[in-house]
Order: structure tokens, then C-alpha cells, then sequence
């Protein structure tokens, strides 16, 4: 059993919030989608100390269990002590990133507005310096590293699914739709 509170982490493109949304329609939870949370309109992050009660808030707002996505460094310490599961997404670049390019490209072509009123255009996705298909790669390593160190550093009592392809993701979301267990060691892949 992989528990009512899941935290779902993987870098930009990984899919996290696709899966995170499929796993709480499948367990019946509210999702806790972080850039919602994060990003104020025209991009405009919201304060750290602001982000920290934002996100406090409402995992005690659905103390009957949730799904967290998102890669925030900043509240791990609040989210993994209190996750029964953690996955990790942590599929190959060469799955990711053209992910994110087409992710990108589809939302700059049909200005669909996230997160409020903010929107991926296509000078921000392409010329500026804030450009998430640039922070797709130039964070690649630096993801893989924190979220490593934060695991041994905090070592949660949660279960560690780590998933590395996009099989092993349909896999153990279809065990978690069928009501069947998962690998008892914690450790997927």
C-alpha cells in the first residue's frame, strides 16, 4: 500500500503533475500542485517564508491524505516527514527534455493560462534567460544531486518509489488503479 500522503518529484518535463493527478483521481485525493502555489501573476514567485505557510497550510487543510507534485527544495522538510510514499520520476533526459520542449511549444501555441494569469510565450520559452527549456537542462544534474542529498539527509520513513522509465510510471500507476501491491521493498524502478 503506498499510504494517502505521496509526494511525486522529477525534474521539468518529467511528467509529475499528469501522474500526480492520475494517482489522486485513482486514490481519491486532492492534488497539491507547488507551482500554483509558487507562482504569483507575471511569473512573480511568492515569498519563501509566504510559500512555506502557503504549503503548511494546506497539507493540514487535507490531513486525510493529499498528493504533492512539484520540486521544491524549499518545503522538503515539511513534505517528506509527513509522506507515507515518495516517487520519484527520474526518467532519462532524452525522455524528458523532449517532453518539455513539446509541453512548452503546445502551451506558448495555445496560450493557455497556468497558474492564474500567467502564460509560457513564445519569447519567454525561447529568448529569454528565464526560459524553462533552458532550466531543463541546466538544472538536470543539480535536481538529481538535491534530490539524492535531500533523501539521505532527511531520511524519511515514507517508501521510495523510484521510477525510471515511462513503463515503470504506467506500471505502477495501473497497480495503484487495480488495488494490487506494489514491490514490498520500497524501491521501484
Amino acid at each position: 500500500m503506498i499510504g494517502r500522503r505521496i509526494a511525486v518529484y522529477g525534474p521539468s518535463g518529467s511528467g509529475k503533475s499528469t501522474f500526480g493527478r492520475r494517482l489522486a483521481a485513482s486514490l481519491d485525493l486532492p492534488v497539491i500542485e507547488l507551482d500554483a502555489i509558487f507562482h504569483q501573476p507575471n511569473w512573480t514567485p511568492t515569498p519563501d517564508d509566504e510559500f512555506i505557510d502557503k504549503v503548511t497550510a494546506r497539507l493540514q487543510e487535507n490531513s486525510e491524505g493529499w498528493v504533492v507534485d512539484g520540486n521544491y527544495r524549499l518545503i522538503r522538510d515539511i513534505v517528506m516527514p509527513q509522506a507515507e510514499s515518495i516517487i520519484w520520476l527520474r526518467l532519462p533526459f532524452l525522455t524528458v527534455y523532449p517532453r518539455l520542449v513539446c509541453r512548452t511549444v503546445t502551451r506558448a501555441w495555445s496560450g493557455k493560462p497556468l497558474w492564474g494569469t500567467n502564460y509560457e510565450s513564445w519569447r519567454q520559452s525561447f529568448l529569454s534567460r528565464d526560459s524553462i527549456l533552458l532550466w531543463g537542462i541546466s538544472h538536470w544534474r543539480a535536481h538529481h544531486r538535491g534530490f539524492e542529498n535531500d533523501i539521505r539527509r532527511l531520511r524519511p520513513a515514507a517508501k521510495v518509489h523510484v521510477l525510471r522509465s515511462t513503463d515503470a510510471a504506467a506500471r505502477f500507476l495501473a497497480h495503484v488503479e487495480a488495488g494490487t501491491s506494489l514491490q514490498s521493498n520500497g524501491r521501484s524502478s
